[in-house]
């Protein structure tokens, strides 16, 4: 079986538009949260996700573009979420809003959050992943952690051995003896170095992680982030994927 998994769109319809043009075959679709943020298109990224019925959670944009609020955040985070909260209708704004904060899919072999599984809104970085996350991540999945969730089943059964987590925009993944920890990078807003659309293709048979890079069209994304008033450095960043 083999899951496509992105995450961190936000709002980024060029570079979610060349991933999914780019995805090979495989057998569904992940996101692991952010969907809205900064980008100039949340209206359009939403609605192509729940059209596909991705299984999504819910990032800490997603979460701060629904009250249009975004307490701690730099200027283009906050000009970001106001612009979400201001565009997007009544049912986007509802679906972000049900996002669950932690999830289970293929049966429960795959956990997925946006940040650290137990702890809201933590970084971690791929020289951080190890088995305590995937410990953590039985705790998220299984409704031992204080954090919505959405599990198929019974819960006290789902033992994932891969944990999909976005929230750093860094792409890497890290195999251990009781499964794999991964971070498929971030769709729309890279911050690794490489200005590419970054996503992963997991191979539950291995499991294997092959993670990818795909270039699109960054001069329509700045010409778009100035058209809808947001701050010039939105668009500008993503020539240096910082």
């Amino acid at each position: 079986m083999k899951l496509g998994v992105i995450s961190d769109v936000h709002g980024n319809r060029v570079a979610l538009d060349a991933v999914l043009a780019d995805l090979p075959p495989v057998d569904g679709l992940v996101c692991a949260g952010d969907v809205v943020g900064y980008g100039p298109w949340p209206g359009e990224c939403v609605a192509e996700l729940r059209e596909r019925g991705v299984p999504t959670v819910q990032g800490n944009h997603d979460r701060a573009a629904v009250v249009g609020s975004a307490p701690g955040f730099n200027a283009m985070g906050r000009a970001g979420v106001e612009y979400a909260n201001r565009v997007l209708d009544a049912d986007a704004l509802d679906w972000l809003d049900g996002l669950p904060e932690a999830t289970a899919v293929a049966d429960g072999r795959v956990a997925v959050v946006h940040s650290h599984p137990t702890v809201r809104d933590r970084y971690v970085y791929p020289e951080e992943f190890g088995p305590d996350l995937l410990a953590a991540a039985r705790a998220a999945v299984g409704g031992g952690a204080d954090r919505g969730s959405a599990v198929a089943g019974d819960a006290s059964e789902v033992d994932p051995e891969v944990l999909v987590l976005g929230h750093t925009h860094v792409q890497g993944h890290e195999r251990f003896p009781e499964g794999v920890a991964m971070n498929p990078g971030s769709v729309g807003q890279p911050r690794d170095g490489d200005p590419r659309a970054a996503y992963a293709v997991l191979d539950l048979d291995g499991p294997s992680v092959e993670e990818r890079r795909v270039e699109y069209d960054v001069d329509a994304v700045v010409d778009a982030v100035e058209a809808a008033g947001l701050p010039e450095r939105i668009g500008t960043r993503l020539y240096e994927g910082r």
